[in-house]
């Protein structure tokens, strides 16, 4: 099995992924499954409805049927794999469980009905090249699952998108390829949607005792001209980089300089201009000689018809 979680999370709140229909969530509300944090649990802790659970719960079932919810992708996309997280559900969780596709308003079978184990992380790979909008898991017969995580590739509809926009954003189809170091923090964070919440919230390195420098390399959603630059070091205060540097390239060995070599100060959003004149694929942040940066925006003007080739091709696979 591929490791498809490395790949983003399309139904993740982070990306406006939401509940929009449940058949029931009488012990818990569904509303659990798309938030971006790792589930919870406190025994003993009771409501008026039983056992608090972190997690969409629903009531045991007296007839024969089964339960589903609709999840509304934030980010739009080709799944790759889903993940049925049973965390903390040890008595209560669902045997079975299915997954639906929604392309236009016809629903496409992705999971068969398949065997669950409860307080388990369940994978599940998706073989389907069309774009989706929205998924249905349907648990058989009833009980509790703590995360749904729909993990692909996404796909923006280029007509919703502006002239100019941040071609490095996850949400947009920017992907981390390479790096030099993720001790404390993976860099995709600097590619999340929103403002940093706190220091863990963003790329860190390992101190270098070393005379080298740490970098990464992002894969743009789109080809594009580069016009301007975020390099956000907000929460670190004691272990920003010194200085930073930027380079595009069209395949990854001849790179040219988009922002030399530049000072940065901590905990401060640093905005700079880049010269628009050469279109890029890939970029490299080089930061100099270590330590964390919360977000990279990279703003610039992509390529549509790599947009709409993309779009076309996803939306008619069959």
């Amino acid at each position: 099995m591929t490791d498809f979680t490395t790949l983003p999370d399309l139904a993740s709140r982070l990306f406006g992924g939401g509940v929009v229909h449940a058949d029931d969530e009488f012990f818990a509300a569904a509303d659990h499954l798309v938030l971006p944090s790792a589930p919870t649990f406190t025994p003993r802790t009771f409501d008026h409805k039983g056992q608090v659970y972190d997690g969409w719960e629903t009531r045991r079932r007296r007839s024969p049927g089964s339960d589903s919810v609709v999840v509304r992708l934030g980010a739009p996309g080709v799944i790759r794999g889903v993940v049925v997280d049973t965390a903390f559900f040890t008595g209560n969780f669902p045997p079975y469980a299915s997954l639906d596709g929604a392309v236009g308003d016809d629903w496409v079978p992705l999971v068969p009905k398949s065997p669950l184990r409860g307080d388990t992380r369940n994978l599940f790979e998706v073989s389907d090249e069309r774009r989706f909008t929205r998924v249905r898991l349907t648990i058989h017969p009833d009980g509790g699952v703590a995360r749904l995580r729909v993990h692909g590739e996404v796909v923006g509809d280029p007509a919703l998108l502006p002239s100019e926009f941040d071609v490095a954003a996850v949400e947009h189809g920017g992907r981390v390829v390479d790096c030099s170091d993720m001790f404390y923090g993976h860099p995709e964070s600097m590619l999340m949607p929103g403002l940093p919440q706190h220091m863990g919230d963003g790329w860190e390195t390992a101190r270098r005792r070393d005379d080298g420098n740490d970098w990464v390399i992002v894969r743009l959603g789109a080809p594009a001209v580069l016009t301007f630059a975020d390099l956000d070091t907000t929460h670190f205060k004691g272990n920003a980089p010194g200085a930073a540097r930027l380079l595009g390239s069209v395949d990854r060995r001849d790179w040219f300089e988009l922002l030399p070599r530049t000072p940065l100060h901590p905990d401060t959003r640093h905005r700079f201009p880049l010269p628009a004149e050469r279109p890029a694929d890939h970029v490299r942040l080089d930061i100099y000689p270590d330590g964390g940066m919360a977000r990279l925006r990279l703003l610039g003007r992509p390529d549509r018809r790599v947009l709409e080739e993309r779009f076309r091709r996803h939306v008619e696979a069959r």
